[in-house]
């Protein structure tokens, strides 16, 4: 079921100059559709500004107390509080703290089950989307409300570094479900791609391990028990919600946002004498050897942000510490030109062709044949650890002959 033109940029901060700037067109049924440019870019160029279908906090990171808006994915702590209880000092106090942008005389709780907000707009928004209906007011530490038991499940089958959220999946069915016109939320949620059902069980199991099977059927159970919709009952079902599953599993972006690096970067904008920036630089360097560098990993669903290539044109980040998504040209993009992002960071793009490509299909399930991957086609079939080795003999050869 495809998704109408105007579904396609309606969650773009600009839903008109979105639609006016690019187009999405279908490729062929191995790609599937694809981002497209109907103007010149130059590099450096804001292509557009896109919020998110759905996002979440992982589960284990919200039980490790890193506080965030419930909507945006906003840090709530300031810059000062996120040192000191990364570092431990509890009286540490940070030179210019005007420059931490985070403000706690704005941010908002529930009135029922108290989650916060960072502000009123984004309680209001959370509630008029899903949270209506998933709020557990004065069940919200109950551990055996329906909601909580099915997140200490996910918590027990999907431990830390996480990649996914079953929150989610639930908070896509709760969209739906609060939605005047529920067809149209479908429509957007559809524009993602599907899998076969070999695929979509080679994700449920990098996702769940090796017991996959029976743990995705106590989620379903659980996800049922709290969520089932008649309107949706496909999504319930053992393949439906296996379907859903790698949905989730193929399409959501991780994305990261910390007060305290957002102060770092605004010292490192200061204009200051010699010798005050290189007091505030010692005072940072300590500050990081002083702390484990984490950052708050959030959930994010995207969508419109481009297919992969290891040659990107464009390229997505997240400047403004919350979910909207600002996609990039990376170089010149004429009228008619794909544009395309990079599933792979920087250090994955520079590895062998065998070695992305088996990233890309552990991870993405398909085999990528832009213009880097076939012009090294004929490369040898060498991962990076066997490039290494390779490497490593050749340099132990060379010492002995030296020798």
């Amino acid at each position: 079921m495809a998704a109408p033109v105007d579904d396609m940029f309606s969650r773009c901060v600009d839903p008109p100059k979105a639609s006016n700037c690019v187009e999405v067109r279908f490729i062929d049924n191995v790609k599937g559709k694809g981002l497209f440019a109907k103007k010149a870019f130059k590099k450096g160029d804001t292509i557009f500004i896109e919020r998110p279908l759905v996002s979440a906090q992982f589960l284990w990171n919200a039980l490790y107390k890193y506080r965030a808006c419930e909507y945006c994915l906003r840090a709530l702590e300031t810059a000062e509080e996120n040192s000191r209880r990364l570092s431990g000092r509890a009286a540490l106090s940070l030179p210019h703290p005007e420059l931490c942008k985070v403000r706690p005389d704005r941010h908002q709780p529930c009135p029922h089950c108290q989650v916060m907000y960072c502000s009123a707009e984004c309680r209001q928004a959370a509630w008029e989307q899903y949270h209506k209906l998933l709020c557990l007011g004065p069940s919200h530490h109950d551990p055996d409300h329906p909601l909580n038991k099915l997140q200490d499940a996910w918590r027990s089958v999907h431990y830390p570094p996480e990649t996914s959220s079953i929150m989610i999946m639930a908070r896509m069915v709760a969209s739906i479900k609060q939605a005047e016109d529920k067809g149209r939320w479908q429509r957007l949620f559809s524009q993602f791609c599907s899998r076969t059902a070999n695929e979509e069980e080679e994700i449920v199991h990098k996702l769940l391990g090796e017991k996959f099977q029976g743990q995705l059927g106590l989620l379903r159970n659980l996800f049922t028990t709290a969520l089932y919709e008649e309107s949706l009952s496909q999504w319930f079902t053992p393949d439906g919600f296996r379907s859903l599953f790698s949905l989730v599993g193929t399409n959501g972006q991780g994305i990261g946002t910390s007060s305290l690096s957002q102060w770092v970067h605004a010292c490192d904008a200061l204009e200051l004498p010699s010798q005050q920036r290189e007091q505030l630089d010692a005072f940072i360097d300590q500050l990081y050897k002083d702390i484990d560098k984490e950052v708050r990993i959030y959930e994010c669903f995207l969508c419109c942000a481009g297919n992969h290539s290891c040659v990107p044109n464009a390229e997505a980040s997240f400047p403004d510490n919350n979910f909207l998504l600002h996609l990039a040209a990376l170089s010149d993009i004429s009228p008619g030109e794909e544009i395309c992002i990079s599933y792979l960071d920087v250090c994955q793009r520079d590895r062998s062709r065998h070695s992305r490509h088996k990233i890309l299909r552990e991870n993405y399930l398909f085999v990528c044949s832009c213009q880097k991957c076939m012009s090294q086609m004929d490369d040898a079939d060498l991962t990076s650890e066997d490039e290494e080795e390779v490497e490593g003999e050749g340099e132990t050869e060379d010492e002995m002959t030296d020798v």
